[in-house]
């Protein structure tokens, strides 16, 4: 009988910490665990890095868009990205009367559907190295292979990083890059 209930409660233990781990295949962003339960707002508003951009995602008016069944492919600039913007561009683009343009540049950094970085390689090698793939906001970004890492080119030749990948999100998956977009 003291097998038995060792036997159960061992079980009970393994079936409990299930979730546990699931909760730890997606890495820490911006010194926060990132939950593939959660969706994309319920996660960003907790990293350190993207204090920026989830400020700029309310002032645009997109927390709901982004709240919703997607699924989205976010790439998510840090705050280190928005800084190297020229001085007061962030001031100007978070002012009511520039909503327009700031959503712009934030649908520019979401693609339809949910695209791995194993998906991004694959489309990049199938179409000669370069994927390209069209945004929310409705122009194209191209994507390819610099080494171990995935690039991003935007309409304006400006080239950014992804420096941390597949971040899962219950209504997609967020990819950190270190450059903001900018379409034309």
């Amino acid at each position: 009988m003291k097998n038995v209930r060792n036997l159960a409660f061992s079980t009970l233990f393994a079936v409990a910490m299930i979730p546990a781990a699931v909760a730890l295949a997606n890495p820490n962003v911006g010194g926060a665990p990132m939950y593939e339960n959660r969706n994309i707002v319920e996660n960003a508003v907790n990293s350190k890095d993207h204090t920026t951009l989830v400020a700029a995602v309310k002032a645009a008016g997109l927390v709901d868009t982004l709240m919703g069944p997607g699924p989205f492919t976010v790439l998510a600039p840090v705050n280190a990205a928005f800084a190297k913007l020229p001085a007061g561009t962030v001031d100007t683009l978070l002012k009511p009367e520039n909503k327009g343009t700031l959503t712009a540049v934030l649908t520019y950094h979401v693609i339809p559907g949910k695209l791995s970085v194993e998906d991004l390689e694959k489309n990049a090698k199938a179409h000669g190295g370069v994927a390209k793939v069209t945004t929310v906001e409705g122009e194209q970004l191209e994507i390819f292979p610099k080494g171990r890492k995935l690039e991003i080119k935007d309409a304006k030749g400006d080239i950014a990083t992804i420096t941390i990948g597949d971040v899962v999100q219950s209504n997609g998956v967020i990819h950190v890059i270190d450059k903001v977009l900018l379409p034309k």
